[in-house]
């Protein structure tokens, strides 16, 4: 019988994390499982929880949304020694689960408690991005600096905050001059976004990469190219369904590793995003790490 350590996010989804979690464990602990549960203090606690935890042979479980998850399981990405084997579960607790929705992973206690009990773990590719892993995607643009605003935002939280914090990104964008090399190609243009994906998913639920797999060793590199602010809006309805890879504006590409860069004007900076996180500014590098965590998925 698997030992599971919990690491909760207690702020994920205005508290959801801490209540979700109480319905899973009674289950995992009837059905003989033992469950240790600990509340994160930040995300370099949580890390090192998960490296602890698993060294010791126990199941990692991330509990919250898509920073939480990508915190701790990119922590279990490259352990060496006893972690090598390390077993990584998503209790999807936040208001995006994006990776989890990537992955099939259910939210329900009922359905979640099987898999966690009795599933198979399955070897995902992970991101290395300037050296730190990323489970889903990393992404540089004007869904960057919308993170940037939503982060900044004191009155509003969650999906409003980053709802406000979109408008005001795109309202006041200039287009951003990238060289985009991937596997050693350049490739320079000017546009909205690039996102270099694992996961098909982010942003809520987005469906940015639809073709990206968490298995083929490839990232999907997607870029919106440079386009009127109104047909930049028809793209983001088109997101939710992946439609948008349709339209001439949209460009995908394929590669083990993509560099996105500013190519000017001089002294303009950009941030880039990684799992719902605000890592640092471009530029980045980001490689693919096939078959890196192994996680209890379908």
């Amino acid at each position: 019988m698997r030992a599971f350590t919990a690491i909760v996010n207690p702020a994920a989804g205005g508290s959801a994390s801490a209540s979700c979690l109480m319905p899973l464990g009674r289950l995992l602990r009837e059905a003989g499982a033992e469950l240790d549960v600990e509340y994160s203090r930040g995300m370099e606690h949580a890390a090192a929880v998960a490296r602890a935890a698993a060294g010791a042979g126990r199941v990692v479980l991330g509990v919250g949304g898509d920073g939480m998850v990508g915190c701790v399981g990119g922590a279990l990405v490259g352990m060496d020694g006893a972690g090598a084997d390390a077993v990584f579960g998503i209790v999807p607790a936040g208001r995006g689960n994006d990776f989890a929705r990537q992955l099939g992973v259910p939210s329900g206690a009922a359905e979640l408690a099987p898999l966690l009990l009795d599933g198979e773990p399955r070897a995902v590719d992970a991101i290395e991005a300037n050296g730190t892993p990323v489970l889903g995607s990393v992404y540089a643009g004007v869904d960057a600096v919308a993170n940037d605003n939503a982060n900044r935002t004191r009155l509003l939280r969650g999906s409003a905050a980053y709802y406000v914090g979109a408008l005001r990104a795109i309202a006041t964008w200039r287009h951003a001059d990238y060289l985009i090399t991937v596997d050693g190609e350049r490739h320079r243009r000017e546009g909205y976004t690039v996102v270099a994906a694992n996961s098909g998913y982010y942003g809520f639920g987005k469906h940015i990469a639809p073709d990206a797999r968490v298995d083929d060793g490839l990232l999907d590199v997607v870029l919106i190219r440079k386009a009127p602010r109104t047909l930049f809006f028809s793209v983001m309805r088109e997101l939710e369904k992946g439609t948008h890879v349709r339209r001439p504006e949209v460009e995908v590409m394929r590669g083990r590793e993509v560099r996105i860069e500013l190519a000017g004007p001089p002294g303009r900076t950009l941030p880039y995003g990684a799992d719902g996180e605000l890592p640092g500014v471009l530029p980045v590098t980001a490689r693919v790490l096939p078959g890196a965590l192994r996680v209890l998925a379908p």
